[in-house]
């Protein structure tokens, strides 16, 4: 599927600078880290870069998507590349067979799936761009059921305003997490991708099942997802700012592109 808006490549292109340029000096700067006026800046920053992508393209309006010509040769494995845990190994060793998917929290009928059993739901197949905080960017294909349909079965509480992902792996010790918003939530290219580039999606890659949210930075497209969190608040989860870069780091909650 193309875009057809002109609009949405330029505010693209133009809060994405704003949002990787935020990221890359966070991850390259103790002093700037250690500055509670720099850090205010970044928060003010971030409320303008949410307050202008669904003021200008709307809630609905659509990630560009691409042609398989287009498809970068290489794309890069960045943080974990696998969990390594005894669990998560044994996962691997049965080809996911016994691995299950929870979805909890605030849902009136709490779910457990299988890795067939979300193969066998209505699938999304699209071809996006993934901007990375380190400065590069690749293009891949991935396939996958639309979130919405598993939070629609899971029949999402109306009190709920975030999801929440937890993964499989942590960063010495705490746990890896991430959450959106129910309007990402719920847009048609939010998807569970257990497929990449035409197979299945690769360990490196966040096997079996991996968040993909196009409007926004890779940081946000959670690997491993083991369980699926429904929320009133975020301030019972880790630090209470929405994801493990956000609590240890101040990234953007909301990094929209």
């Amino acid at each position: 599927m193309k875009e057809n808006n002109g609009l949405l490549l330029p505010r693209r292109k133009l809060l994405g600078g704003m949002a990787a340029s935020a990221g890359l000096a966070l991850s390259g700067c103790d002093a700037l880290n250690d500055s509670a006026d720099f850090r205010s800046v970044l928060r003010s920053a971030e409320r303008l870069n949410k307050a202008s992508q669904r003021l200008i393209a709307g809630r609905g309006a659509l990630a560009r998507e691409y042609s398989q010509s287009e498809m970068s040769p290489a794309f890069p494995k960045n943080g974990t590349i696998n969990p390594g845990t005894p669990e998560y190994l044994r996962h691997v060793s049965e080809g996911f067979a016994n691995w299950r998917l929870r979805l909890d929290g605030m849902f009136a009928r709490p779910m457990s799936l299988s890795l067939a059993q979300l193969m066998a739901m209505p699938a999304r197949e699209q071809i996006t761009r993934h901007d990375c905080v380190e400065g590069w960017s690749a293009i891949g294909k991935w396939r996958g059921p639309p979130l919405r349909l598993l939070l629609e079965a899971a029949q999402i509480s109306s009190r709920a305003r975030y999801i929440i992902f937890h993964c499989a792996d942590d960063f010495g010790g705490t746990p890896y997490y991430e959450s959106i918003d129910l309007i990402d939530a719920f847009h048609p290219q939010t998807i569970l991708a257990w497929g990449m580039n035409g197979g299945m999606l690769p360990v490196g890659h966040g096997a079996p099942v991996r968040l993909r949210v196009e409007r926004q930075l890779g940081y946000k497209h959670a690997k491993y997802v083991m369980l699926i969190e429904a929320a009133e608040s975020l301030s019972g989860v880790g630090k209470g700012k929405g994801g493990y870069w956000e609590d240890e780091y101040d990234y953007e909650w909301y990094a929209g592109i």
